[in-house]
């Protein structure tokens, strides 16, 4: 009886010591996207229990409402009988408790969102990232978790969470382990290979022109790099789940398996393919970087609320900025085409008028309400494109400053050994790291680079490599207006207008309807109707806006019809082209026979 009494109130203290919370899934109706879900939570004898459908997913630092999904609601005991229930705010409903009772959720959810990579369900397959399937209650979050797939019987079900008993459940550690271990089931293509001793999977939904001998060739050198920049690996069995879709595209990290979606048609050529297998080095780096250690502003997450915090220039720019990196060294990819992606880099930040105005900080800690569109790209920057140069220029200062010994690398290997999760790092960690390793205090640097807008001098930095940003022979100047256009019909629509370019100056914006330019109509090609005209030329400019024609003035700039290119410098010294192979890894191209 005492043992009983005893139980009895440590149960009340702490109501989930004894069971774990079990989830299901019943695919009900694919066709229309549907599926009914069952929570059973262990016994609790608090007031009221308070569920929870996240409202956003990790690794897309976005409120993206998926509680909106959420339909037939109920609430049950432990002996079947209804409970009382009332939602309190858009992502929580609150289960009100007489006494002490298991608790069974049941709900309806609607997956549709491929795009999203959070729920997706249709009559091939179903793509279960636990934030748009699997409610959760603070009360039992740390505790054990199930779940149980009723899928068609010719489905095949994969995740990086361990089997539980059958091919269709899975457990896992607690409910922030569920989260980041999404579940791809359905009729896919499975393989699978085994690399210093960690097992890995590749799983295919969606026909396509993808090479999938290719694909485990260049998979197996990839993830061999781990080394180069850590001393470990945090995992000892890895998923590729791969999505060949009919347009949705994009690729998410999760603890110890990614979620890569292209169309279907986008894998044949041999950029579109690198486009592929590059996504997958970064999502593999991030294996390391944002699951093994992150921002502290992402630690623990939270759900139901935006995660603010001033380094996601670090968690995804860097990852971005090492991803070419493990392409090169791995062989996966040449220099020549490393060049070429990271000229890509550079062209759009220096076409991007924002990188004048917003910092690395400010776009990291604003990254969950920064606006898409004109406006974003003239007053603000991204954290991948910023936070990969800046990377890269931080890199390249610690190469040159330490003769090579030291690196941007060194910096993600004392982040992974001193600050794993499940503690976070701040600012100041960060720039410990930099003093620890070389001596020099780096605050006046990340002032002027990440606290402001970092003023990148190619010319100089590229130099120190072996490298020189240039225009190609041949390149023909053109007349420009500062601005792009799409054909919409019979006239051009104004998509993006350069902040203090010509079409700026004179008043121009985006969504106006360029008809004649010196009273000649424009055609289909904005480009085209101004190969008449030179740099210097004053124009006269009819465009309509709000169904009305009006009339500017503006004064023509000069272009290219080629942008610069990175390439190597011939004359390289040899101090440059050994900071070239400290940094890159490889020979420089000039060692290069």
């Amino acid at each position: 009886m005492k043992r009983f009494l005893a139980l009895s109130v440590l149960a009340a203290l702490s109501p989930s010591a004894f069971a774990d919370v079990n989830y299901s899934l019943e695919i009900t109706q694919p066709e229309h996207h549907l599926g009914n879900v069952s929570v059973a939570f262990p016994q609790t004898a608090q007031a009221h229990l308070d569920v929870k459908l996240p409202a956003w997913r990790t690794g897309r630092y976005e409120i993206l409402n998926l509680a909106n999904g959420v339909r037939f609601f109920q609430a049950k005991d432990d002996e079947g009988k209804a409970l009382n229930w009332e939602k309190i705010n858009a992502s929580t409903w609150r289960v009100h408790l007489d006494e002490p009772t298991d608790v069974q959720i049941d709900y309806q959810v609607y997956a549709n969102e491929l795009g999203k990579r959070a729920r997706h369900i249709d009559d091939s397959h179903a793509f279960i990232d636990a934030s748009g399937f699997f409610m959760f209650s603070e009360s039992f979050r740390q505790e054990p978790v199930t779940v149980t797939l009723d899928v068609p019987k010719a489905w095949r079900s994969v995740s990086g969470m361990d089997n539980a008993g059958s091919k269709h459940s899975f457990k896992a550690a607690d409910y922030d382990v569920l989260v980041d271990s999404p579940i791809e089931t359905g009729l896919n293509e499975h393989h699978t290979f085994k690399v210093g001793g960690r097992d890995y999977e590749l799983v295919i939904w969606g026909e396509g022109n993808y090479d999938v001998d290719l694909m485990l060739k260049d998979l197996k050198k990839l993830v061999t790099t781990g080394n180069v920049i850590w001393d470990d690996y945090p995992y000892e069995r890895y998923v590729f789940m791969v999505h060949a879709t009919s347009g949705a595209g994009g690729a998410t990290e999760h603890l110890n398996s990614t979620i890569i979606q292209r169309p279907r048609d986008r894998f044949g050529s041999r950029e579109d393919y690198l486009a592929f297998i590059s996504t997958a080095a970064h999502e593999f780096i991030h294996t390391w970087n944002v699951k093994a250690y992150r921002p502290e502003g992402l630690v623990p997450y939270d759900y139901t609320n935006m995660n603010f915090d001033k380094l996601l220039w670090i968690a995804e720019g860097s990852t971005s900025y090492f991803e070419d990196h493990l392409m090169v060294r791995s062989g996966i990819s040449t220099t020549d085409e490393f060049f070429k992606s990271l000229t890509k880099t550079v062209n759009r930040h220096l076409l991007t008028p924002g990188r004048d105005v917003q910092s690395a900080t400010e776009t990291s800690f604003d990254k969950w309400i920064n606006q898409g569109g004109d406006h974003a790209r003239n007053y603000s920057t991204n954290i991948y494109l910023e936070g990969s140069l800046i990377s890269m220029a931080l890199d390249i200062d610690l190469l040159e400053n330490s003769q090579g010994k030291q690196s941007y690398r060194d910096v993600h290997r004392a982040l992974y050994n001193l600050h794993k999760l499940p503690q976070g790092f701040s600012v100041d960690n960060v720039k410990a790291i930099l003093k620890d390793l070389t001596g020099r205090d780096y605050s006046t640097w990340w002032a002027a680079n990440v606290d402001s807008p970092a003023k990148i001098d190619f010319d100089i930095l590229l130099n120190k490599v072996g490298l020189v940003l240039e225009r190609p022979k041949g390149a023909k100047t053109l007349a420009s207006v500062d601005a792009m256009a799409k054909n919409s019909g019979e006239l051009l629509t104004l998509t993006h207008v350069r902040r203090g370019g010509a079409a700026w100056q004179a008043g121009l914006t985006t969504a106006d309807k360029i008809v004649a330019i010196n009273k000649k109509h424009v055609g289909k090609d904005l480009k085209a109707s101004l190969e008449t005209f030179k740099a210097g030329d004053k124009v006269t400019v009819d465009f309509i806006r709000r169904d009305a024609l009006k009339s500017t003035t503006l004064t023509l700039t000069e272009d290219f019809d080629k942008a610069k290119k990175i390439v190597v410098n011939k004359e390289a010294t040899e101090q440059q082209m050994a900071l070239f192979k400290a940094w890159m890894g490889v020979d420089h191209p000039n060692l290069v026979k």
